[in-house]
């Protein structure tokens, strides 16, 4: 009988996936420049709604063309192959890799905090022995992987509550943060500090298009997929908007202010030095969800490519439960290499542009299929069209412009990265050929 992760698990994957290292780190750089509630709220606030309209694209892009694989299915049937490969050559490399990477660094950074005297370098270790650990786990067999994502994204939630309900009754002397707009900050809005702190942003929303990386593994995804990829990135803006309400309420600017562990600081404000140490080990716990989901999702689009291209062949084998064990080695073996050799900031960066990149191409794909193909069944559509995709696209864009001129170093590593998967692309069509 053919196993299918349910839709119970799908929504824990998206949840799992988007909230990660993101939301506990990005506050530090984003007080850099921007030190006032509202723009800091908006951030967050925009950053949902712009994946929301990622979200109701895709859920359109889903129920019409099911098959699992994410950005290389949609790219590879809207505009061509090669569009599609380096996609998902992008997913493959970076787009699960070097985000589980960086909540690994996370991880082991926020876990070392509980016991004084562990050396700093050994925060990197621990990284890699979880994403070692997860590994074995999802390379496994569906049942025990959906249930262990389920667990642990529910426990994830929990912990989250109940930290931003405890902050925010305990902390001793509560800083001021303005929720309301006022004069000044239009022109902050339209700045090119704005446009790289969404960046960030970008990067802790990345995942709210992660089942559709299963979509081919649901038993209706059709039906279920728009429920789950809508439900998932609401639940999560909610979240999101709130943590930083919380972050910037127990913590003074000042002590935040280009710092990475903000979950840590914030609860050292809180609830004092041992709590502090208690809750650091309790986020790192979150972590532990997020890279399991990266673990778990990111996979698929290597399967995808290696079930379409002879040159990676190897990469569509699955085991004898159906998972796509060899695809799962090679995309946490490289997240390792990433730990041991990039930074965390650089990972941020560098990954949460080029995410961006794809899923921008991937949504105006809608926009291109609804004039090509009118008469392809739709069994979802997008609400509020041609709205939704036109806000997503044009948010991505003001993002990556500012993005790429404060980050040029970022942009060259990227742009290799997508010549990278061509060269690929064309030696494995020379193969068949």
């Amino acid at each position: 009988m053919t196993q299918f992760y349910t839709p119970r698990t799908a929504t824990a994957l998206i949840i799992a996936n988007m909230v990660g290292v993101g939301v506990f780190t990005s506050l530090g750089y984003q007080l850099v420049d921007i030190q006032d509630g509202f723009p800091i709220l908006f951030l967050w606030f925009l950053g949902g709604v712009m994946a929301l309209c990622g979200a109701a694209s895709y859920a359109e892009l889903g129920a019409a063309l099911p098959r699992s694989g994410g950005e290389y299915n949609f790219l590879s049937r809207i505009y061509h192959p090669a569009a599609g490969f380096i996609s998902g050559w992008i997913s493959a490399t970076i787009g699960f890799a070097a985000p589980n990477a960086a909540i690994a660094i996370a991880f082991g950074a926020y876990a070392v905090q509980v016991i004084p005297g562990i050396p700093e370098n050994f925060a990197k270790a621990v990284g890699i022995g979880l994403i070692l650990v997860l590994t074995l786990i999802h390379a496994r067999n569906r049942s025990g992987s959906g249930g262990f994502q389920f667990i642990t994204t529910a426990l994830k939630i929990i912990l989250i509550l109940a930290f931003c309900a405890l902050a925010l009754t305990m902390v001793p002397d509560p800083q001021t943060v303005r929720i309301a707009p006022a004069s000044g900050d239009l022109s902050t809005i339209l700045s090119p500090a704005f446009g790289v702190a969404l960046v960030y942003v970008s990067f802790a929303y990345t995942g709210w298009n992660a089942a559709t990386y299963i979509s081919g593994e649901l038993e209706n995804p059709q039906r279920d997929l728009p429920k789950i990829l809508i439900f998932g990135t609401l639940l999560v803006t909610v979240l999101y908007v709130l943590v930083n309400f919380v972050f910037l309420k127990v913590a003074p600017v000042e002590a935040m202010v280009e710092k990475e562990e903000i979950g840590f600081i914030a609860a050292k404000f809180a609830f004092g030095d041992v709590g502090g140490r208690i809750t650091a080990g309790m986020l790192a716990l979150l972590f532990i969800s997020s890279v399991s989901a990266m673990t778990l999702a990111g996979p698929r689009a290597l399967q995808a490519i290696g079930e379409d291209y002879k040159l990676l062949s190897f990469l569509g084998k699955t085991n004898k439960n159906g998972i796509p064990n060899r695809a799962i080695y090679l995309q946490s073996a490289i997240s390792i290499i990433l730990i041991l050799t990039s930074t965390f900031k650089f990972i941020m960066i560098f990954a949460g542009a080029m995410l961006a990149f794809n899923s921008m191409l991937a949504v105006l794909g809608v926009i291109i299929l609804r004039m090509r193909e009118p008469d392809l069944e739709r069994p979802y559509k997008a609400w509020a069209y041609p709205l939704t995709p036109i806000i997503y696209i044009a948010v991505i864009l003001f993002m990556l412009v500012f993005t790429i001129s404060k980050n040029p170093n970022e942009a060259l590593f990227g742009l290799a990265v997508i010549l990278t998967g061509l060269m690929f692309y064309f030696v494995s069509k020379k193969m068949e050929n």
